[in-house]
């Protein structure tokens, strides 16, 4: 038997940027963080040659092709392994629609779950490009590519793409010290509301070419994201975010919405000093920047939304237990 941990993320600046159709003329640049939160995938032997998949439904088919769950299907095919394997899932938040990258996050764990159930190590880099290849290129979903690395790699990175195709993964150099700020400062507000991200992410990949020029913007914020945190300057942050929100919202229709706006300015009423929704938008989850001693004030300013707790996470996606004979 074997269990992956992959981490959930969230983006800092530079979302949108990931795309291929954007950063393969213009470049992109994306600072974007793993947190303590985590998708996990059990892959178990089975004696018998079937396959079962348990995810929201309990899947057995005799075949590959015949599995419904199209990342597991895929990373399947891509690993090579045919049959005899039950593949199970667990999460720490809402199954799709987070805006926290889980769908990546199955995709990267099931593949590192797989790959050393056939006595394979991959390496990170393996893992995120072969993620994208299963998402993008095979399944042709309309997202980028950071969530694949960030789920793979872990910590906080900066992650540069192209002109072409190449991906630069850093990590971006700070102290302990900042990275505890950064834990206190950083907030989570579960919308209550989960949404399918594809309608707002098609939209968004259709409407690049208008765009470019707003999305050049968002890709120099994370380059100053990166610069404010390597030089231990993270109250300039929050500004950031939100600058990063207001030109996210011109992205596509449906980002936000007179709800979610409404919560925003809660909070910043509250004492927070930016914000923005983690993923692609239209509910999920509100990510704010909060001084410390604004934290109760923009609690209960928000106390109809559920917080998250959490802590950044340095490391990516690992296998916590490994029981497989070869």
């Amino acid at each position: 038997m074997i269990i992956t941990q992959t981490p959930l993320r969230i983006s800092l600046a530079g979302g949108g940027t990931d795309f291929p159709d954007f950063f393969e003329k213009h470049g992109g640049c994306v600072v974007s963080t793993a947190i303590d939160k985590y998708v996990y995938c059990i892959a178990k032997e089975r004696f018998d040659d079937k396959i079962y998949v348990n995810w929201t439904k309990k899947e057995i088919v005799e075949s590959v092709d015949q599995i419904e769950h199209e990342l597991v299907r895929e990373a399947m095919r891509k690993v090579g392994v045919q049959k005899g394997i039950e593949i199970s899932f667990l999460s720490d938040i809402p199954a799709e629609g987070s805006g926290l990258g889980s769908s990546s996050s199955v995709t990267v764990g099931v593949l590192n779950a797989l790959y050393h159930h056939v006595g394979a190590t991959p390496t990170v880099e393996q893992l995120a490009r072969e993620a994208c290849e299963i998402e993008i290129g095979i399944l042709h979903k309309p997202i980028g590519v950071q969530d694949q690395y960030i789920a793979a790699y872990g910590g906080l990175r900066c992650f540069e793409f192209g002109p072409g195709r190449a991906v630069k993964a850093t990590s971006v150099k700070t102290t302990r010290s900042v990275l505890e700020d950064l834990d206190n400062m950083l907030m989570l507000f579960y919308t209550g509301k989960t949404r399918q991200a594809s309608s707002i992410l098609s939209q968004q990949k259709s409407n690049i070419g208008g765009k470019i020029e707003v999305l050049q913007q968002m890709a120099k914020q994370a380059q100053q994201v990166r610069q404010l945190i390597e030089a231990s300057d993270i109250d300039g942050l929050g500004a950031i975010l939100h600058q990063g929100w207001e030109a996210k919202r011109k992205l596509a229709q449906g980002v936000s919405s007179s709800e979610l706006d409404e919560i925003y300015e809660r909070a910043v009423k509250a004492g927070a000093v930016g914000g923005k929704i983690s993923g692609a938008g239209g509910g999920g989850f509100f990510l704010l920047c909060v001084p410390s001693d604004k934290r109760q004030a923009v609690r209960q300013a928000l106390a109809n939304l559920r917080e998250m707790p959490f802590r950044l996470e340095r490391g990516g996606s690992r296998i916590v237990v490994n029981m497989q004979r070869y």
